[in-house]
Order: structure tokens, then sequence, then C-alpha cells
């Protein structure tokens, strides 16, 4: 079981803060944009899809007629609650979901999923329990399939917190640069948020056979409060430059949050 489950419950509560969250702002709505568009061409209509941490089913409803079917665990029971009802209300037969824990998936047997998403269980664990969620997803995955991982950039976090409009009075300051820089722990919420850096996540998911496809940035902090505060016009003229950062690998560091996708290798005989 995951340790601090019992603060993540207590932070999402009965699922509604993290529904819809995709539309709450013009910046957050980017990482869920690049995350579909970095995923392009690696889910088919006869895959099989898992996805570890499915919250209230924002990803399981966009690719529920992009796959032959889609499984969603959550820890979280109102996520659950909450995507079991677009299921039924969508009247779908090949999405479903249930409650589950990202660090033990016993219930699930070996090389059972054609895709694998882990999209939110990794940057809300410590740096053992994230390795646990990385050689599950791995297990459950079959040879050659794909992985996808979600983490917490720590200098990316942190850089965006030093320029951001109302918080850059705060930062820097000398108990993030030992919490963040040092600790890859979140100085704000302790316990529920834990960073990492694209070149540590790459050699632990290789630990369990998962090779890198790619390794991108979705969400820039950097950018957050320039981003919110810009007209529609001026965001369109910046939408370019938004479209090369998380396109390219030098940009992935100064992400915050960010995308590691891989091969999983076939198993040596």
């Amino acid at each position: 079981m995951s340790s601090n489950q019992e603060r993540i419950l207590q932070k999402y509560g009965d699922g509604t803060k993290e529904n819809r969250r995709a539309e709450k702002s013009r910046s957050g709505a980017l990482e869920f944009r690049y995350t579909k568009q970095h995923l392009e061409g690696f889910i088919t209509k006869t895959d099989r899809v898992l996805e570890v941490g499915c919250a209230t089913g924002y990803y399981g409803m966009y690719y529920a007629d992009k796959c032959r079917e889609y499984v969603g665990i959550d820890i979280v029971p109102g996520h659950i609650e909450i995507f079991q009802c677009k299921i039924h209300e969508a009247g779908l037969n090949n999405v479903s979901c249930r409650v589950g824990d990202a660090t033990d998936l016993s219930e699930i047997p070996d090389r059972t999923f054609d895709v694998v998403l882990c999209l939110g269980p990794v940057y809300h664990l410590p740096p053992d329990e994230q390795n646990k969620v990385m050689a599950e997803c791995s297990r459950v995955c079959r040879d050659g399939g794909v992985v996808a991982i979600a983490y917490l950039n720590s200098v990316g976090e942190y850089a965006g917190c030093c320029v951001h409009d109302e918080w850059r009075a705060h930062y820097p300051n000398e108990r993030a640069n030992e919490l963040v820089l040092n600790q890859y722990v979140d100085d704000v919420h302790e316990g529920i948020f834990f960073f990492t850096m694209p070149e540590r996540i790459e050699a632990d998911a290789a630990q369990y056979g998962l090779e890198k496809i790619k390794n991108l940035g979705t969400h820039f902090l950097t950018m957050m409060s320039v981003v919110n505060n810009m007209t529609d016009e001026q965001f369109s003229l910046l939408e370019p430059l938004y479209d090369q950062m998380v396109s390219s690998e030098s940009c992935t560091d100064m992400s915050n949050h960010a995308l590691l996708i891989c091969r999983k290798e076939s198993e040596k005989s």
C-alpha cells in the first residue's frame, strides 16, 4: 500500500477537485493537450490500455473510441465514482475503472496490456515507491508494448516558482533549496508531491526493462502566469514557441510536468 495514501485521500477528497482540472486554466489545459499529442500514434484500435492513476477519467473518456479496451485504476474512491458515472452516461462497454493502488497491481496478470499509462502516481510517491510503480507497470505490459510515465521536474518546478507573478516574492529560499533541489520533495505540499529529473527517471525506468522512446515536457511552470494573463491573440502567437518547447528534449529539464514514453524490452530467454 502507498505510504502516503491517507494524505492523498485527504487532498483529493470526494474527487471533485480533480474533475475538469484541464478546463480550469489555460496553462493547466496545456499539460493535457501535450500529453495527448506526445501519445499520438502509440494507442491503436486493437490495444488494451491500462491507466494507473486514472483520476476522474479524462484520458479514459478521450481514448474510449481509440482502443479495444480501457481499464482505469485510482486510489481515490471519489475519482472512481465520478469516472463510473461518466462511463454509464456515455454507455461505454469497453471502458471500466476500479479503486486500486499503483504500487500493487497483483490482481493483474503479467503482460496483460498493450499500453500502460501512469500519468500521476509517480509524482505522488517517494522514490522507493516510484520504483514499485514502474516495476508493476512494466510487469503488466506485454513485451514490445508501451509504458508512459508522467513526472515532475525539480528544477522546472522551482524555477517556475521563482518567476511566477504570485510566488516569486517567496522564492528562492533556503528551505526550498534543500527540499526541492536536494531531497526532491515539495516544500509546500510535503508528503504529496515528489520530484525527479529527466535523466534520473530514465535510469530508474531502465531497471525494469523500459527503454526510452522520448522524454518531453508537457507543461512549463515558468510560463504559467504569463500564459494565463495573455489575450487569446497573444496566446496564439505564443503557441509556436510552446510547440517547440514541448517537442525538444533540450527543453525538458525546464518543464515541471513531463512525460517519459518507453518501449518494454522483450525478456531475454
